[in-house]
This record gives C-alpha cells, structure tokens and sequence, in this order.
C-alpha cells in the first residue's frame, strides 16, 4: 500500500510525496533541494512527477529533477504550455503509476488557471490550487463561475477521500470562515483542531472531503446562514449560490 507525506516547500508550499517501498511520485514540485534530499536520505527512486498547473511554485523545481532522474516520467494538463517534456493529460485520463500499485484520474478544474487538473484516486485527491483546507484558489485565469463548478465536482467525490492541498493556508483559512459562518459548530470544533496542530509543529493536512463539506464556505454556498451574511456584506438583492459564491472569493481577496 502506498503512503502519502508532506515535503515542506518554500514559506507554506507542502509537496507531496506519494510512496511505496523504494519507489517514489512527487506532486508538484516547485523546489527540487528538499525533494532531493528527501529521496537520498530516504533511498527512493523518483518514477514520475505530476503538475497540477504551471505556476512557478508547483514546477520550479522540475527542470533540475529531470537532470537528476533522467528516466523520470512527467504528467502535465494539456491546455498548458511547458518547456520541460512531458506527458500531457486531460479529463478522463488515467495515469497508471505501476510501481506504486496506484491509477489516478484526471479531472480537468479550470478556475485557478484555466488548464488545472487535479489526480484522484484510492480515496486520495491531489487538487493543487483548486480546493484548499477550508478555502479555495484565487482567480488567476478562469472565471468565477468556472471555478464554482470546478469545486462543485470535487465536492460531489466521496466524503472520504484524503484531500492533498498545495499550502498550508488553514489557520488563516479559518479566520475568514468564522467572519462568514460564525455559528457553524463544526468549524469552531476544526479552529481548535488546527491551533492544536499547529502548536505541535504538525501539517493541517490532508483534509477530507465531507470535512470540507461541513466547515469549508466555498463548498457551502446553499446553505441559508452563509446566504443571509454574505447577503448582508456584499449587498446582495437575490443571493444565489454562485453568487454567493463569486462575492465570498471578492471577500476572502481582500481579507
């Protein structure tokens, strides 16, 4: 079976490292030192790399990656231009990684970037800056509403599967959720969780699906109290769940 650990990246970067024996994946590696050094010191072979989208600090570190481990293979989205080789991926997908006993689909989440894909399965998600631990990613090329309905897809997996986040963004995360949704028990219950965590030098992560459904406002649009207060915030006549939606991401920008 395999195992899943976080390789710390940057100031709030996490890579995963999805392994079995001495074989090893990485998941958006926008740093190769630490992915280099997790690989000697742990005496894994590195197989293949998947990218989720082509922001620096999810690919940063695949050129030098590619020097080291020349056999290694690449999945990248196909709506995204790359410099390094690679195998491109789409919706419907599967990228079959043998030598960890794992097939991943590729689900296509336009928002982010317009050619995010995420890797889903075995109950593991590695949705890069899709869906974060209570929170979303920002709008950098896609449209609101593609991003809404991005998320609305991985809301829809099961509430079991292990959601594998890019950064460690939960704590702030929840600062703005309780602005939003103050009265949720669920996600005073998960505050607590997090600052306990954190306090013993401990990931947030992975989340889960129906943690998320629970405390996470991007994925609760319909519910009548988040509703009612971003109605109230951002003037809204006739609150929709796009919408709101689209108003809680201008709100989460500017906080």
């Amino acid at each position: 079976m395999f195992e899943v650990n976080p390789i710390p990246a940057f100031r709030d970067n996490y890579i995963w490292l999805i392994r079995r024996g001495s074989h090893a994946v990485v998941v958006d590696p926008g740093d190769a030192a630490p992915v280099i050094s997790t690989l000697q010191t742990e005496k894994l072979t590195l197989d293949a790399i998947l990218v989720t989208h082509h922001h620096d600090d999810h690919i940063g570190g695949i050129t030098e990656l590619i020097q080291l481990y020349p056999t290694v293979k690449i999945y990248a989205p196909h709506r995204e231009q790359y410099l390094f080789r690679h195998e491109p991926v789409g919706e419907d997908d599967i990228v079959e990684l043998d030598t960890l006993g794992l097939s991943l689909n590729v689900m296509e989440t336009p928002g982010h970037t317009l050619g995010h894909v995420v890797y889903y399965g075995a109950n593991s998600l590695f949705c890069g800056d899709t869906l974060f631990s209570c929170g979303c990613g920002r709008l950098f090329e896609g449209s609101c509403e593609q991003l809404y309905y991005s998320l609305q897809r991985l809301a829809s997996l099961p509430p079991q599967t292990r959601v594998y986040c890019t950064h460690e963004y939960t704590r702030h995360n929840i600062k703005f959720a309780r602005m939003i949704d103050p009265e949720n028990p669920k996600l005073q219950l998960r505050e607590h969780e997090v600052d306990r965590l954190l306090a013993a030098n401990r990931p947030t992560l992975p989340t889960t699906i129906g943690l998320e459904l629970a405390t996470n406002p991007f994925l609760r649009c319909d519910s009548d109290a988040i509703k009612t207060a971003v109605a109230r915030q951002a003037a809204l006549i006739k609150p929709d769940a796009i919408s709101v939606f689209c108003a809680i991401r201008k709100l989460r920008n500017a906080f």
